[in-house]
């Protein structure tokens, strides 16, 4: 009596929500799992097969043309008018020396040349300690027809293949033989190129009465005992028919081939397993947070948000629901609040850069200093300690208008504006410029164009202007820091589309610690220097898509090589 109302009962989210899920997705997905692995499985097979049988044909392809090259030679070579020289026994060498040229420029194809008359006594051959002796007899294989020309081949011996063809004169009455030694390795190095893990490979003959492997890979036996997936060439396949009934049989363990299949169903399984654990997990977490987590959730969110400004719209669905849906809200609006803040502060960081503009007002009375000074220095009456603070007064207040330049310079750099210039001779002006400030100090001061095609122009897209500030800025350290006698080399190098200026010193160079500072604004380490040469040029440089770092100079052991590198086209565009 009370099994009706326990199955009209209705089941909690929870437990509706699980089963739901599990019937309408893990049952579904599972069906289309197997079947997909079995499809899949299907495909990869045949898709294994086919490549072995690709494999197999290509190399019966190479193989056939590595034949054909060795027949048309011998029959070739055969015709040729030097091959009359055995009807007078190559008395003059002519011949053997043509052999040995030939045995040469094919390096190591044929182990042996030579040319036996109607007596089978060598006359001429690559090998001249052979000659005038009686050939090695070799029996016969098979004889065909090659470009209407008869030719033998004998059985292969000591991994070579013997192929002959008759030497005839103008009268077609045969006066020699021409035998060629073909090293059969190169045809066992084809089928090593088809070998791939587990799998070995075999020449097969078919015009033998017995069966017969012409040539054969390590552990071909052993897999072949196996009776594994074994596939065969297929001759239609190829562009033109073979010039001999030969196969090539690639056979693999099953284990290997099948390999890529079983990982694959390892895989799905696993993914299967993975996903019906998740699925679960997740149905049972998502089922319960619908339930008790959503009160909790929901004075959570009341504690620790801000209360809501303005009507909440209207939500439907329970009452967790609702709760929760405020509760969000309300956090949505702190975050709009939070991203105002974050506006001001950035706002702020703005209005702090501009304090540069500050700089105006140290110039103002800068150039008053100097225009006084000026007019000091005209006085007639003036005392020589006089003159000597005015001069003081005009050079300190020209350092100072320079150094805040480069303050303005180094807060607010100019945008590049980008133009074609030839780096060769911007190098060329900008040495020029220092050349005499280095004489100064018998400074070598050096030009290298490493690329000697860039010898004459190169044309990089940059603001020549800011390079050249760039340039000057490391040429004058070189110079400032180097001692008498010192030498700088200026070099220009071009390479994958970038160009790279090196300028090298043999002074005291960088150590590793200072190189993690040393393009920082304000570091130094020369006196009177503040430090904003490199950090305004590594500025320049990144503006411009390049990179500028220092390195171990290649003029000395203590040196120092500042290298930048600048593409040639710039990624602007």
């Amino acid at each position: 009596m009370r099994i009706k109302p326990l199955l009209l009962k209705p089941l909690s989210v929870k437990k509706l929500l699980l089963v739901s899920f599990l019937l309408t997705a893990l049952l579904p997905m599972l069906i289309v799992t197997v079947l997909t692995f079995y499809q899949a499985r299907t495909v990869l097979r045949e898709e294994i097969t086919r490549d072995m049988q690709a494999r197999a044909t290509a190399a019966l392809s190479e193989i056939d043309n590595m034949m054909f090259e060795r027949l048309q030679n011998v029959v070739s070579w055969s015709r040729l008018e030097i091959m009359h020289e055995a009807a007078i026994g190559d008395i003059d060498k002519r011949l053997s020396n043509f052999l040995s040229e030939l045995q040469v420029s094919y390096r190591g194809v044929y182990q042996a040349l030579y040319v036996v008359n109607n007596d089978n006594i060598v006359i001429a051959s690559s090998k001249p300690s052979e000659i005038g002796q009686p050939a090695a007899t070799h029996a016969a294989w098979m004889q065909i027809q090659f470009a209407n020309h008869p030719v033998l081949l004998a059985k292969l011996t000591q991994q070579r293949l013997p192929i002959a063809s008759d030497i005839r004169d103008v009268n077609q009455q045969k006066i020699g033989t021409l035998w060629v030694l073909f090293d059969w390795k190169y045809i066992e190095s084809i089928l090593n190129h088809t070998r791939s893990q587990g799998s070995a490979a075999a020449l097969l003959d078919e015009n033998a009465t017995e069966f017969q492997e012409l040539a054969q890979t390590r552990d071909r036996k052993k897999i072949t005992d196996a009776h594994d997936i074994s596939v065969r060439s297929i001759a239609n396949n190829l562009a033109t028919p073979p010039i001999f009934n030969w196969h090539v049989a690639i056979t693999q363990y099953r284990s290997v081939v099948m390999a890529p299949v079983h990982r694959m169903g390892y895989i799905f399984i696993f993914l299967l397993i993975v996903t019906a654990f998740l699925a679960t997990v997740l149905a049972a977490l998502l089922a319960r947070s619908i339930t008790k987590p959503l009160a909790r959730l929901t004075d959570y969110a009341n504690r620790f948000m801000r209360s809501s400004q303005g009507a909440l719209p209207p939500v439907g669905g329970p009452v967790e629901v609702r709760a929760l849906s405020n509760a969000f809200s309300k956090m949505m609006e702190d975050l709009s609040l939070s991203k105002e803040n974050l506006t001001r502060a950035a706002k702020l960081a703005v209005a702090g850069e501009m304090a540069a503009a500050m700089s105006h007002e140290i110039r103002t009375p800068l150039g008053i200093l100097r225009s006084s000074a000026q007019v000091l220095a005209r006085e007639t009456n003036l005392s020589t300690e006089g003159l000597e603070v005015v001069a003081f007064i005009t050079t300190e207040t020209e350092r100072l208008n320079k150094l805040v330049s480069t303050l303005v310079d180094s807060a607010r750099p100019r945008q590049p504006e980008f133009a074609m210039h030839d780096m060769v001779g911007l190098l060329e002006h900008t040495v020029a410029m220092l050349r005499m400030q280095a004489n100064k100090k018998d400074i070598s001061l050096e030009l290298a164009i490493k690329d000697l095609a860039t010898a004459n122009a190169l044309l990089v897209e940059c603001d020549g202007e800011q390079i050249t500030q760039v340039i000057l800025n490391l040429l004058l350290n070189a110079i400032q820091v180097l001692p008498m006698g010192g030498k700088v080399v200026v070099s220009l190098s071009e390479t994958a589309g970038q160009v790279i200026i090196s300028v090298a010193d043999n002074g005291g160079g960088v150590s590793e610690a200072q190189k993690e500072q040393i393009f920082d604004p304000f570091f130094t380490q020369r006196p009177g220097g503040i430090g904003l040469g490199l950090a305004v040029s590594k500025q320049i440089v990144t503006a411009h898509f390049g990179s500028l770092a220092v390195e171990k100079s290649t003029l000395a052991d203590t040196g120092a090589d500042f290298i930048m590198r600048l593409p040639k086209r710039q990624l602007h565009e």
